[in-house]
């Protein structure tokens, strides 16, 4: 029995610089690293990054999304532009109650915040 997605794994091609991005950019709780590994907090579902699964794969980046649930998508959006990241769309309505803003990591994975406005 299926007990949830309790991992998701991303390609880092440069591990240091993708750590310091979700850390220090995004915010997350970096929980341990092991060798070509790092794991942060993700609020229920553990995020790692993996140095071998970029160097073994063709491509590291895919049809993927990582969606970060916010309490208010306009606040985090200006949070996190304040720490440095570089958003693909600005906060935009997705179906009148909930909005959404894109951005990449590192490597190029799509990454986003939802939730209210």
């Amino acid at each position: 029995m299926l007990l949830g997605v309790s991992v998701v794994m991303l390609g880092a091609s440069d591990l240091a610089k993708s750590i310091a991005f979700y850390r220090d950019k995004v915010g997350l709780n970096l929980t341990s690293e092991i060798e070509n590994f790092a794991f942060f907090d993700g609020g229920g579902t553990t995020l790692a990054l993996s140095r071998a699964h970029a160097q073994h794969s063709p491509s590291i980046i895919g049809a993927t999304e990582i969606v970060f649930g916010v309490d208010g998508v306009k606040a985090e959006y200006e949070r996190l532009s304040a720490r440095g990241v570089v958003f693909q769309t600005k906060p935009h309505d997705i179906n009148g109650k909930e909005w959404a803003a894109s951005f990449t990591d590192p490597d190029g994975h799509l990454l986003s915040i939802f939730g209210p406005p």
